[in-house]
């Protein structure tokens, strides 16, 4: 990516000069305009990065540029001011404005900001380049899947990956919520620092407070010695608080002060202690039932809940069926040193299974059955279908005419199907009962009509 290009907007010609070296001297490529319709000039003739704006300009206010939707969506606005104008600073915050410079400038902070953005330009050119490259195929970061579901959960991730934003993930259990942690921190400006995650149904109550903000030697029995918790051991990076709902009432309220106030309290002592940790949470319960329960605070809900993520269930997205067994079968081969392969009447036996445990359960099935298999995996190797239970693909009906011919049924049943799947002409097939080539044999005649008639 090229370097951060920067407009100069300020009417004092002196002053604008020395700012724009100081922003060269940094790296970056800059442009400068004295007016307010030379600074729009120089954004048509190309958008930059960022705009360093003087808001008093001698034919109108600088705000007026933030209003422009076209730039302000791809450009960063700082604006700088004199002492006697933070009120108009602050307006400028409002309108959507970075942050504000006073002036003199103070060089520390301008290449505080610039560089900010440059990382969050990068960041964000890195994960638009990862979304295009992985949804072909069918990977975002550590998920897997490329069903219509899964595609609008990369969409969220992708948007609040290079943010700060608190983000809580709910779904079914099994359904791959640490993994969305991952791949926010993965992508984020934190992925350098640690990532930890903390399954607060798991820890003893009397235990979780001491394990989230530490304690000092004699707290309690047996803390021998001061000790780090998990805000302090995942510093500059991201912590992931599943199933929170699990977590005692009285300590939320602790969770709580620390997310406002930035500092924790070790157990043993009164001094707070500054963190920087980004949070993410997870639960597999309804968090309004669980507020109604009284399982979450609702005050804490929504200083968490500021950017949800929802994860379909596995039955929700069962197109991406093949797809997560033969990940998960290709990292087995990996490991073991091994090339064992799914036969299409195992194929055919995955999509029979409900999986109740979602994701988490087919790759225990796909683990158990590689240990069984000599080479290929066949359906005796997996679980057995529940014959109380027909899976069926969830999707719309399809009415047709009485008197209609059966070729015609069968046509607009096989386009629908297709249609359905988003073409998925393998998984449409296993779904109609009939084999791929009687598919694509229905399909070219169907091709060949529509040209005959000129359609």
């Amino acid at each position: 990516m090229s370097e951060l290009s920067v407009l100069i907007v300020d009417d004092d010609d002196d002053f604008r000069s020395s700012v724009t070296m100081l922003v060269a001297r940094e790296g970056f490529r800059t442009r400068e305009a004295g007016t307010l319709a030379k600074a729009r000039a120089e954004i048509a003739e190309g958008v930059p990065d960022v705009v360093l704006l003087d808001l008093k300009l001698p034919d109108g206010d600088g705000l007026a540029l933030l209003a422009d939707e076209d730039a302000s969506a791809l450009t960063e606005f700082v604006v700088i001011t004199g002492h006697a104008a933070v009120e108009s600073a602050v307006a400028a915050l409002r309108e959507g404005a970075l942050d504000y410079l006073p002036k003199p400038i103070d060089r520390p902070r301008l290449q505080t900001i610039l560089t900010n953005v440059a990382r969050t330009r990068r960041l964000k050119g890195e994960i638009s380049a990862l979304r295009d490259e992985l949804r072909r195929l069918g990977r975002f970061g550590a998920m897997v899947g490329a069903s219509k579901a899964m595609q609008q959960v990369y969409d969220l991730v992708a948007r609040v990956a290079g943010t700060e934003s608190t983000v809580f993930v709910t779904g079914e259990s099994g359904t791959g919520k640490e993994l969305v942690a991952e791949t926010l921190h993965r992508l984020s400006a934190r992925r350098d620092a640690p990532f930890l995650a903390l399954n607060c149904g798991a820890m003893s109550p009397s235990l979780i407070e001491s394990e989230l903000f530490g304690h000092e030697k004699g707290s309690f029995t047996g803390a021998d010695r001061r000790r780090r918790g998990y805000f302090e051991e995942a510093a500059g990076g991201t912590l992931l608080l599943d199933e929170i709902t699990e977590m005692p009432v009285e300590l939320q309220v602790k969770l709580l002060r620390v997310l406002e106030s930035g500092a924790i309290t070790r157990v043993g002592t009164t001094q707070a202690t500054p963190v920087d940790v980004r949070i993410v949470t997870a639960s597999n319960r309804d968090l309004k039932e669980a507020v109604g329960d009284g399982a979450l605070r609702e005050d804490l809900l929504y200083r968490l809940n500021v950017f949800p993520i929802h994860l379909p269930p596995l039955r929700e997205r069962e197109q991406d069926v093949e797809l997560l067994a033969q990940h998960f079968l290709d990292v087995l081969n990996q490991r073991e040193g091994t090339a064992k392969r799914l036969g299409d009447r195992a194929v055919r036996r995955l999509y029979e299974l409900a999986w109740p445990g979602n994701v988490r359960e087919l790759r225990n099935a796909i683990e158990r059955a590689a240990i069984l298999a000599d080479g290929v995996i066949e359906p005796e190797f997996l679980p057995e279908p529940d014959p109380s239970r027909v899976v069926v693909p969830t999707g719309t009906t399809l009415a047709v005419r009485v008197g209609s011919s059966i070729a015609e049924a069968e046509r607009r049943l096989i386009l629908a199907t297709l249609e359905e799947l988003e073409g998925d002409k393998k998984r449409a097939a296993q779904v109609l009962g009939i084999s791929l080539k009687t598919l694509y044999n229905r399909l070219n005649v169907y091709d060949a009509a529509r040209q005959r008639d000129g359609g």
